[in-house]
């Protein structure tokens, strides 16, 4: 059966495998400031699948179809390391395009980029310690807002400013969530990593 996260397979997920990654938690806080403003963008750029206020993270690590045992192991040995926590703050909107169209609406950091960096780092070389594939494209600490319905890409328009008030955070643990559910994600955090 192997780990299953290196290939994509039509095959239904068998019990023992989970669609896992890492990810860091937006506070509540920051939560409630975007609500609103993603409902806004929604309203404004229907060609897009906006993000749920209650979903909102900054992914670390994705990992995709896993045995369930072997990120419980990541997250075990990325424990271990005794990872130092750090300040995080929102900045900008930015956008993954191809060509002019955009694919991925999202928010840069202000603060924290190189930190979340250093944590990136440490959770893909646990992770290709465990024998998982290596991360094919380099990561950049990003909040992600939206994806375009179509395949692969559509036009941005205009959308409203993001909020001004978007305190920073102190980010003190680092989340191995199960993705699941078909008719939109949930994420369930399996178990929580602290920071410090």
């Amino acid at each position: 059966m192997g780990t299953g996260a290196l290939e994509k397979s039509t095959r239904p997920e068998v019990a023992s495998e989970i669609r896992a990654f890492f990810g860091l938690p937006v506070p509540d806080a920051q939560r409630d400031r975007l609500e609103p403003h993603l409902a806004a963008c929604a309203a404004a750029a229907p060609d897009f699948r906006w993000t749920p206020a209650a979903n909102l993270h900054l992914t670390v690590r994705f990992i995709g179809n896993v045995e369930r045992s072997v990120v419980e192991g990541i997250a075990g040995r990325l424990d271990e390391l005794g990872l130092p926590a750090f300040d995080l703050e929102l900045g900008e909107l930015g956008t993954f395009k191809r060509g002019r169209l955009v694919r991925v609406v999202w928010l840069q950091l202000r603060a924290g980029a190189e930190q979340a960096r250093e944590l990136a780092a440490q959770v893909e070389a646990e992770c290709v310690r465990a024998g998982l594939a290596p991360e094919a494209r380099p990561f950049q600490p990003h909040l992600t807002l939206a994806r375009a319905r179509p395949r692969d890409r559509s036009t941005l328009p205009a959308l409203p400013s993001i909020p001004t008030e978007l305190a920073p955070w102190r980010v003190e643990e680092l989340v191995l969530y199960r993705s699941h559910g078909r008719a939109g994600a949930v994420y369930e955090p399996l178990r929580r990593i602290r920071l410090g």
